[in-house]
């Protein structure tokens, strides 16, 4: 399933069942953006709305928007994983950091 996605950032979803619509917030940023709609049109074009309102409320206060993902991602695998992960990358002669980034690569693409 693919995440709906504008300018950069992406919708987390949810479904509101006190408010009977759907309920939405930039996903991966500190700040709380949200935005609500009855269908999934309406909630694409609130989302885009959303975006483009924080992208512009964010000039107007002269601040950098915040971005989903710093590209830094730190996992905890078990020792032995990150031996054997370690060894494929140098037997490959890449650093561990290369291989994890096109096996997510892999992963991604397939979306």
């Amino acid at each position: 399933m693919n995440p709906m996605t504008y300018k950069g950032y992406a919708a987390r979803i949810e479904y509101s069942d006190e408010d009977d619509c759907f309920v939405g917030h930039i996903a991966g940023i500190s700040d709380i953006v949200g935005f609500h709609g009855e269908t999934v049109q309406q909630m694409r074009d609130a989302f885009r709305e959303a975006v483009d309102d924080y992208l512009v409320t964010c000039a107007k206060a002269g601040l950098e928007p915040k971005k989903p993902y710093s590209g830094k991602i730190m996992l905890r695998v078990s020792p032995e994983l990150h031996a054997k992960a370690a060894m494929i990358a140098a037997a490959q002669g890449k650093s561990l950091n290369a291989l994890a980034s096109e096996a997510l690569e892999q992963i991604a693409s397939g979306l």
